[in-house]
This record gives structure tokens, C-alpha cells and sequence, in this order.
């Protein structure tokens, strides 16, 4: 029996989450929305879950461990390099805001949500926390400008380990004091100190093993099959060895030891980060979904009209003016602070510091305690679903996204490549023609075609990328292994499906004896297309043409004739680059772009003035 209601367990936490994942990833809606909805179905709602009572004492130990390896995640994201460039915001979102939230929330607390002095400073120490496990995936799905993203990445990642450590010592004071009207006292005289003493042992603990793994890879002590485990371990361990010293302790180590591992350049740290990143979604789906299953009715019953008019001062008053009043004479401007003032959901960590701290006071017979928990899990739920659902439109109407259209990249500046380019750019599609050789894009650059003289092999490359972020790839240069080479370093960013190399030549793409097919590209269009192919057509007189596709064309309209036709595009939907390798052939519908190289005759053909791109019949 307990072996099928695991099964059960598993089936529809592991199950059920990955599933929310990708209807999330489909659909363009937040991840982590589907996820709580999810936990409020298996837990409250049918009683199928109940994670706590099945798991026992080892269930918080357990969720500990999974937010330490979620922040350790975003430990390896978080670049001193970014840090340079919006050095000055993020400091004040860190350094500043976080005491600023801290008091505000607490008087909101107690004067709004009716709770005593201490439970509201403690309810003010959880709700500082803007968690990664919400943040993070909600930048995936929305293409924020970098400097934008930054501010929340960081503050999301920096903020997470201090504000558990900031509870966890605010529960100290709490359960040390005979008094439950803590005063400001509280914060200068007994948390002030500890904080500081945490933050210091744990930045230590942090940055020691990483410099371990950087000395053991450079003398080629560290064999390649361990690498990865060893890591993982350190993160871990790390981790729970600063619990011990200090609750919440452990989640600034595995911090900064990820920010350690990324900034000192350490080896092997690309292949870490792709599985993380795979890991990291499953963490944090199973998290939220059990996390949320475990929420009893009676707790949701305590929901009262105190606790809901806290909450929205919380989302509208206290975050705004917090960053507002850190913000003043920084170099933010007005969009970024109103943006970053709105946007604060909450996660994983203040549910779990919630869950615990709120135990321990109410089992100290604290008046209020049991506020605690509704209380925060009313701002988690508020801030998931407001936040997750505005922040595309918001970040839309404050012009801090870049185009919402698919974007196209094409590695190698030549004759024909740019050609493509610039009959891509005039239908309004992002591009962006790259090349290691800058007098290769100036040509380009006269048509008006953006362009990037970079190495995407190169940390500086990928870094130039990300403030134009691109969802398709086509490697165009002449040399079919360096095509291979920028494929295979682009496909976990972007999909092996949506990255393109002009074809090597057919015997090369025999799936034994040619090349592999993770170290290179889907073919661009058929087989025999290779440079050298395109590249004679295009000097004979070929070109690029672009068509709109009318309702009442067929496909044998689509493809008579010698014209070769390389991809569709759907306005704000999708790019279709055409390949032989395709399991299912892409067809355009009504509306959609067709691009095409055609021979001379068609290539000097245009349509009359005000009939420019439709495909004639």
C-alpha cells in the first residue's frame, strides 16, 4: 500500500510538474502560476498529497537542500562583469532596499495585518526574500533588456540566502527574548552582529572549495568523470555544514560558491551549467508543487480580510516605495525603477523559512504566530499570479524588452549571406549578421543590417549575443567544422532543432562514418546545397526574394519553377528554415513570409509600387 500511494506521490509531483512545464513553455504562460495551481489541486484541494505527514521530520531538511542547489544554480549565472555594468542598481537592491522592505513590511505588519511587534518583524524578514525560483524562469520566458534582467537576477540571488539568514536570526531574538514587543533595538544591538558574522562564515566556506576545484583542475587532479560530482557534492556540503552553524547559513554558501566556481574561471563549468540547468526544472518543480500540496484548508481558512489588506500593501506601498527611496540618484531610470518596484514575486524560500519559523514560534506560544504562514503564502500566491501575468506586458509598455518577433542570426558575412540578411530585415525581422572579420560587415552595415564583429566561440561573444538575443542560427561561413563548432555551442541555448549549417557536403552527413550529429547542425535546405553551391548561384545572378503567402495558393504554386526555397516565417510566431532533415516538412499558411533564392530572371522582376512582397500567382 505505501509503495503505491509513493508511486501515486511520484507520478503526479514529478509527472504533473514536468507537464505544467511544458504547457507553460508552449503557451507562453508562467511556469511557476501552473505549478501553485497544481499543489493546490493534489493538496487542499483532492487530498492526494500530503508531503509533510508522508515524509516527516526529513521533509524541511529535505526542501532545504533543493533551494540550496537552486541557488548554487543561480550562484553560476551571476557574472561580475554584469555586476560592473549595473554595478550601481544592484547594489542599492541589495544593500539598500533590503533593510528599507525589512522595516516597512514589519510596520505594515503590525499596523495593517494586526500582528504583534515580534511576529511582524519576522513576517517583514521573510517577505524581503524576491526568490530565484520565481524570478529566474520568469526571465526565460521574456526578453527583458539585460540591464533590466540583471537588476532582478541579482537581486533575486543575493537577496534569497540573506533574508533566510535574517529570519532565522530574527527567531533567534525572538525565542531568547521574554518579551513579544521587539523594538528596533532588535535589528542594532543582537541581528546586526550575527548577520554580519553569518555572512562573512558562509562567503568563506564558499569561495574556499571553489578555489580547491579551480587548483585540483589546473594541476589535472580532478578526472573528468568526477568533475561534475564533485561539485554538486561541494555545493551540497558546503551547504549543509553551514546550516549547522546557522540556519539559513547554508544558502548564501552554495551562493557564493556557484559565483565563485563562474568567476574564477574553472573548466568544465559549461557542462555543469547544461545540467543544472535540466536539473534545476525538475527541482524546482517538484518543489513548488509539494510545497504548495502541503498547505492544509484550515491554514487557507485563516485567510481574513487583515491578512489580504497586508498583502496588497505589501505588493503596492512597501515594495514601490522601498525601491523607490534605495533608488534616489542612482543611475536607473525612471521605467527600470518603476519596473523592478512592481516586480518582486516570492518563492520557494519564503515559503520554506515561513513554514519553519512559524512552527517554532507558535510551539513558543507566540501571540500571532500562527499568522505567519497564511500570511506569507497569501503574498507568495498574490505576487506569483499578478506578477507572473504582468510582467510581459508591463516590461512591453515600458519599452524594457527587446522585439518580441523570432529572431535570426547568421554566423559569416558573405555575398549571399548578406543578401539573406538584409531581404529578412526589410520584412521587419529581427537579425543580426555576425562575423570574426570586420570589414566583412560593412557592407551590411551600409544596407542597414545590424551586425556583431565577435567570436561566438568566445565568453565575449556570447556576452555581446544576450543584449541581442537571437531564437534561430544559421552558420554560413565556408569552413563546415567551424559550422559545426558554433552549432554545437548554440544548440543547448537555443534547441538543436533551430540551428542551421550550410550543408558539408553529402557524404559528411552519413549519421556513421560523417559527421555526428551533436557536433553540428541541421542541414540548410537539401543535401547539395552546400557554400560552394550557393555561393556560384548567387554569382551567376541568383537572389533572395521574399513573398507573402495569399489564401488561395497551393504549394505546387509555392515551389514551381528553379527557385530554391529556404524558410517561412510567421510574424511574431515562428521561423521555418527549410531542411532536409526535417521529420515533418513545414507548410505556409495565409499571411506567412516566404524566402526564396531565385534565378536572375525572377530576381529582376518586381512587383508594382504598393504591391511589393505579394507572391504573384
Amino acid at each position: 500500500m505505501q509503495a503505491t500511494n509513493l508511486a501515486i506521490g511520484i507520478l503526479c509531483v514529478l509527472g504533473g510538474g514536468i507537464a505544467a512545464q511544458w504547457v507553460a513553455w508552449r503557451f507562453r504562460l508562467p511556469a511557476i502560476v501552473l505549478l501553485f495551481a497544481l499543489g493546490l489541486i493534489y493538496g487542499p484541494g483532492l487530498g492526494l498529497l500530503h508531503p509533510a505527514a508522508a515524509i516527516g521530520p526529513y521533509f524541511h531538511p529535505l526542501v532545504s537542500m533543493a533551494v540550496a542547489f537552486i541557488v548554487f544554480e543561480g550562484g553560476l549565472a551571476l557574472d561580475l562583469r554584469q555586476w560592473r555594468e549595473s554595478g550601481e542598481g544592484v547594489l542599492r537592491l541589495t544593500a539598500a532596499a533590503l533593510p528599507i522592505n525589512w522595516v516597512l513590511g514589519s510596520i505594515a505588519a503590525h499596523y495593517i495585518g494586526h500582528l504583534p511587534w515580534g511576529t511582524a518583524w519576522l513576517f517583514g524578514a521573510i517577505v524581503v526574500v524576491t526568490g530565484p525560483t520565481v524570478v529566474l524562469p520568469l526571465l526565460r520566458h521574456t526578453k527583458l533588456r539585460p540591464r533590466v534582467a540583471a537588476f532582478l537576477r541579482w537581486e533575486a540571488i543575493v537577496n534569497d540566502p540573506i533574508a533566510a539568514i535574517l529570519a532565522t536570526l530574527v527567531l533567534e531574538c525572538l525565542l531568547l527574548r521574554p518579551s513579544h514587543t521587539a523594538g528596533m533595538s532588535l535589528a542594532a544591538v543582537e541581528i546586526g552582529p550575527h548577520l554580519l558574522f553569518a555572512t562573512m562564515f558562509s562567503i568563506a566556506c564558499g569561495v574556499f572549495p571553489a578555489m580547491l576545484i579551480k587548483f585540483l583542475s589546473a594541476r589535472d587532479l580532478l578526472p573528468e568523470i568526477l568533475r561534475i560530482p564533485i561539485i554538486l557534492a561541494f555545493a551540497m556540503g558546503v551547504a549543509a555544514f553551514c546550516n549547522l552553524i546557522m540556519q539559513g547559513a547554508g544558502l548564501m554558501a552554495a551562493t557564493v560558491f556557484g559565483m565563485a566556481l563562474a568567476n574564477l574561471q574553472v573548466t568544465g563549468i559549461s557542462e555543469l551549467q547544461r545540467i543544472k540547468e535540466s536539473l534545476g526544472v525538475i527541482v524546482v518543480s517538484c518543489l513548488f508543487v509539494l510545497l504548495t500540496a502541503d498547505l492544509q484548508r484550515t491554514l487557507l481558512a485563516q485567510l481574513s480580510l487583515p491578512i489580504m489588506a497586508l498583502t496588497f500593501t505589501v505588493m503596492f506601498v512597501v515594495r514601490p516605495l522601498g525601491i523607490f527611496l534605495s533608488t534616489i540618484g542612482a543611475s536607473m531610470s525612471w521605467q527600470e525603477r518603476l519596473f523592478v518596484g512592481w516586480i518582486a514575486p516570492r518563492g520557494i524560500v519564503a515559503a520554506a523559512v515561513a513554514g519553519v519559523v512559524g512552527l517554532q514560534l507558535r510551539e513558543a506560544g507566540y501571540p500571532g504566530a500562527n499568522l505567519i504562514t497564511p500570511a506569507v503564502f497569501a503574498l507568495i500566491a498574490s505576487t506569483m499570479i499578478l506578477h507572473g501575468f504582468s510582467l510581459r506586458p508591463l516590461a512591453r509598455a515600458l519599452r524594457l524588452t527587446l522585439s518580441d518577433e523570432p529572431a535570426l542570426a547568421i554566423m559569416g558575412a558573405n555575398a549571399w549571406s548578406t543578401n539573406l540578411a538584409r531581404v529578412v530585415h526589410d520584412q521587419g525581422i529581427p537579425v543580426l549578421l555576425v562575423d570574426t572579420y570586420a570589414p566583412a560587415l560593412n557592407k551590411a552595415a551600409k544596407l542597414g543590417v545590424p551586425i556583431l564583429s565577435a567570436e561566438l566561440l568566445s565568453d565575449a561573444g556570447q556576452e555581446s549575443l544576450e543584449e541581442r538575443p537571437a531564437d534561430y542560427l544559421i552558420a554560413a561561413t565556408p569552413d563546415a567544422i567551424y559550422n559545426g563548432l558554433v552549432c554545437a555551442r548554440m544548440a543547448p541555448d537555443l534547441g538543436r532543432q533551430r540551428v542551421f549549417q550550410v550543408s558539408p557536403g553529402i557524404a559528411r552527413l552519413d549519421l556513421y562514418h560523417g559527421l555526428s550529429r551533436d557536433s553540428r547542425g541541421k542541414v540548410l535546405g537539401e543535401p547539395g546545397w552546400n557554400f560552394s553551391m550557393i555561393d556560384s548561384l548567387y554569382a551567376q545572378g541568383w537572389r533572395f526574394a521574399s513573398h507573402t503567402m495569399r489564401a488561395d495558393m497551393g504549394e505546387e504554386q509555392l515551389l514551381q519553377g528553379p527557385a530554391m526555397l529556404f524558410m517561412i516565417i510567421r510574424k511574431g510566431t515562428a521561423i521555418w528554415i527549410c531542411s532536409a532533415e526535417d521529420a515533418i516538412p513545414a507548410e505556409a499558411a495565409a499571411g506567412d513570409i516566404i524566402i526564396r533564392l531565385v534565378p536572375p530572371d525572377a530576381a529582376a522582376a518586381r512587383p508594382p509600387a504598393g504591391q511589393r512582397g505579394v507572391m504573384p500567382a
